[in-house]
């Protein structure tokens, strides 16, 4: 088999250096998006990373999607137009600070987010085909972690990716 210039099994015999995380998980997630089309999903995935941010962050102040997602708040609210529009979402004023707004899924949004994982995990089962269920379940562990050192969250919030089931 010939191999290709630029694939992992020859970086590093280039005289280059192993790529670093940052590099690996990008191409990773590149593989991800690649496979995950909108028919597929039944969404977009924009769609699909903002729902399960929020089911795992019920409540969370409008703000804190913006610094999750690294966005301009104003494209935020863009999502969030979206999110309403299809009725998976809404914004209600926040209780304890009648100045924000906090974001909730709806039932609606709640069925369409189960339905996508259930479409999402036998995408995970290609990318990630060459892990066995013990190592899917460490990798989800330590990009959960990963993520929830960074990550805005409110105390007692669950792991990122807590309720979907490990691979």
């Amino acid at each position: 088999m010939t191999e290709m210039p630029g694939t992992l099994e020859i970086m590093g015999r280039e005289g280059s250096c192993d790529p670093g995380s940052m590099v690996l998980l990008t191409r990773l997630a590149k593989q991800f998006y690649r496979r995950s089309e909108e028919q597929l999903l039944g969404m977009h995935m924009r769609h699909l990373v903002a729902l399960a941010y929020v089911r795992d962050h019920e409540g969370c102040p409008q703000q804190d999607l913006a610094d999750a997602f690294c966005m301009d708040a104003n494209n935020v609210v863009l999502l969030l137009n979206e999110l309403e529009d299809l009725g998976y979402a809404r914004r209600v004023r926040d209780p304890s600070d009648r100045r924000r707004h906090v974001v909730e899924l709806s039932r609606e949004g709640r069925t369409a987010l189960a339905r996508s994982e259930r479409a999402q995990r036998a995408i995970e089962d290609d990318v990630l085909q060459a892990l066995d269920p013990e190592e899917r379940r460490v990798l989800r562990q330590l990009l959960s972690r990963a993520l929830r050192s960074v990550e805005p969250i409110e105390d007692g919030a669950p792991l990122v990716g807590a309720g979907t089931p490990a691979a």
